[in-house]
C-alpha cells in the first residue's frame, strides 16, 4: 500500500497533451451560403451607393460651383440618419433584421431610381449641360434626406443579421470579410461612378446605381437567417430597450473610446465631400479624376483588408488603432498640400489603409463585446457616433472649406485629428492598453440578462462584458 498522498502526484494520471492550436482559415465564413449572400449584397449596394454620391457630387458642384453646397448634401443625409438612429436600433432588435433590411434596400432603390427620372426631367444626357436651378437642387436634397433615413434602418438591421450568419469564433474573419467587399465597392463604384457620368451622362449612371441596388435586394432575400424569437417587450419598451443599450455601452470604456476617437476623426480629418473642388479647381482632372480620387482611399483599404483577413493584427491592438489614427491625419495633411495628381493618389490610399485598421478593430470589438440581443441597439449608438460622422463630416469639410478655404480647411482638420489621438491616449488609457481581442473577452464580466436579453433568443451565446 502506497503512502504517497494524492496531492504528491504520483499516483494521478499524466495530464492530457495540450491540442495545438488551429491554424488560421481566412476563408472559413466564406463556406456558409448565406454569408457569401451577405456579402455580394454588401458589395452590390455599396458599389451602387458610391456610384450614385459621385454622380451627385459632380452635379451638384457643376450647378453650384459652391463647396458649401456639397456639405448641405452630406447634413441632408446626416439629419435623417441620426434622427431614426435609436428607434432603427430598437427595430433591429425586436423584429425580423432581414425583413428590415429588406424594406431599407427597396427605399435606397427608389431612391435611385427617382434621381434617375429627376435627372432625365431636368438635366440633358451630357456632362458639362446641366440647367443651374434651387428647383432642382431641392428635389437631390430631398431624395437624399429619404436616402438617410433608409441607411439609418438598414445598417444596425444588417450589422446584427451579419453575426447571426456566422459562428462566434468566425466574427474576426468574418468582419474582415465584410469590411473588405465593402472596401472593393468603394474602390470600384467612384471610379466607374467618374467613368459613367463622363460617357453616359447622370440619368444613365443613376440607372445603373439602381440595377445594383436591385441586385443587393436580390441577394438579402435570398439569405435564410436562424430563427430568433421575438422580444417579450415589444414596440411599447422602446425607451427602455434604447436606455438599456446606452447603459450597456457606456460602461464599456475601451469601445466608447474607439468609437469617440473614430467620430472626431472622420468629422474633422475627411476630406471626401469637397474632393469634386480639388478635382476641379487644384488637380484639374474632371470627373474621371473624381472617380479615381474617391475610389483612393478605398484602394488602400482593400490592400489593408486582404492582409487583415490573411494575417490578423495580433497583440497591442490598442496602440496600433491608437497609431493607424494619427497616420490617418498625417497623410490627409499630405493631400491637402499635393499638387501632383499621382501623389494625391498615393496619399487619400495610404490614409485609407490607415483608416481600415481601425474600422477593423472597432468592428470586432463590437462583435466581440455585444450580445446578439442587443447588437441592434448598439450598432445604432455606434452608426450615430461613426456612421453620421462621415455625413456631418461632409457639412464639416464644406462649411470649413467656405470659411478657410479647401486646402487650408483639410490641413487643420488632419491636425485636429492627431491632437484627438493624442487626447484619447490619456483619457482612455485602457483603449491603449489593450493587447488581444482574446483578452478583452477573457477578462471580461458577463453582463445581467435583461428580460429581453432572455426573451430576445440569441442565436449565439452573449459574449461577457468588456473591463471597464
Amino acid at each position: 500500500m502506497s503512502l504517497a498522498s494524492p496531492a504528491d502526484g504520483r499516483n494521478q494520471a499524466p495530464a492530457p497533451p495540450i491540442p495545438p492550436k488551429a491554424p488560421h482559415d481566412p476563408y472559413a465564413p466564406l463556406r456558409i451560403p448565406n454569408f457569401r449572400w451577405f456579402v455580394v449584397s454588401i458589395l452590390t449596394m455599396a458599389m451602387s451607393a458610391q456610384i450614385q454620391g459621385v454622380v451627385v457630387a459632380w452635379q451638384m458642384y457643376e450647378i453650384t460651383r459652391d463647396p458649401l453646397a456639397l456639405g448641405l448634401v452630406g447634413l441632408a443625409e446626416a439629419a435623417p440618419f441620426i434622427g431614426f438612429a435609436l428607434y432603427a436600433g430598437h427595430v433591429a432588435d425586436v423584429r425580423d433584421r432581414r425583413r428590415v433590411a429588406l424594406v431599407s434596400l427597396v427605399l435606397l432603390l427608389a431612391c435611385a431610381a427617382g434621381l434617375a427620372v429627376a435627372s432625365a426631367l431636368f438635366f440633358a444626357t451630357g456632362p458639362g449641360r446641366s440647367h443651374p436651378g434651387a428647383g432642382v437642387q431641392a428635389v437631390i436634397y430631398g431624395v437624399i434626406v429619404i436616402c438617410g433615413a433608409a441607411r439609418s434602418f438598414l445598417l444596425p438591421a444588417r450589422n446584427a443579421l451579419g453575426a447571426d450568419l456566422v459562428p462566434r469564433p468566425l466574427f474576426p474573419g468574418a468582419v474582415a470579410w465584410r469590411t473588405g467587399s465593402w472596401q472593393v465597392a468603394a474602390v470600384a463604384g467612384p471610379a466607374l461612378g467618374g467613368l459613367f457620368y463622363w460617357w453616359f451622362g447622370p440619368t444613365r449612371s443613376y440607372i445603373i446605381s439602381a440595377a445594383l441596388m436591385a441586385v443587393s435586394l436580390f441577394t438579402v432575400a435570398r439569405i435564410r437567417a436562424p430563427a430568433r424569437r421575438p422580444s417579450a417587450r415589444g414596440e411599447t419598451a422602446l425607451l427602455a430597450s434604447v436606455k438599456e443599450g446606452l447603459a450597456f455601452l457606456l460602461k464599456r470604456r475601451i469601445f466608447m473610446g474607439a468609437i469617440t476617437l473614430d467620430l472626431f476623426a472622420v468629422l474633422f480629418g475627411g476630406a471626401v465631400a469637397i474632393l469634386p473642388v480639388f478635382a476641379a479647381d487644384i488637380l484639374h482632372v474632371g470627373p474621371s479624376g473624381l472617380g479615381a480620387l474617391r475610389a483612393a482611399p478605398a484602394v488602400g483599404a482593400v490592400l489593408m483588408s486582404g492582409v487583415i483577413a490573411l494575417r490578423p493584427p495580433g497583440r497591442r491592438l490598442g496602440r496600433t488603432f491608437l497609431r493607424a489614427v494619427i497616420a490617418f491625419g498625417i497623410f490627409m495633411i499630405g493631400f491637402a498640400l499635393s499638387r501632383s495628381f499621382l501623389l494625391s493618389l498615393v496619399l487619400l490610399a495610404a490614409g485609407g489603409a490607415a483608416d481600415m485598421l481601425s474600422i477593423y478593430f472597432r468592428a470586432t470589438l463590437m462583435q466581440v463585446m455585444v450580445p446578439s440581443g442587443m447588437l441592434g441597439r448598439i450598432s445604432a449608438v455606434n452608426q450615430i457616433f461613426i456612421g453620421s460622422s462621415n455625413e456631418l463630416g461632409a457639412f464639416e469639410s464644406g462649411v470649413a472649406a467656405r470659411l478657410l478655404g479647401t486646402v487650408p480647411s483639410v490641413v487643420v482638420g488632419g491636425a485636429v485629428t492627431i491632437g484627438v489621438a493624442l487626447v484619447t491616449n490619456w483619457v482612455f488609457p485602457a483603449l491603449a492598453r489593450l493587447d488581444t481581442f482574446t483578452d478583452y473577452e477573457a477578462a471580461a464580466e458577463p453582463a445581467p440578462p435583461s428580460a429581453e436579453t432572455a426573451a430576445a433568443g440569441a442565436i449565439t451565446p452573449a459574449p461577457p462584458s468588456a473591463p471597464s
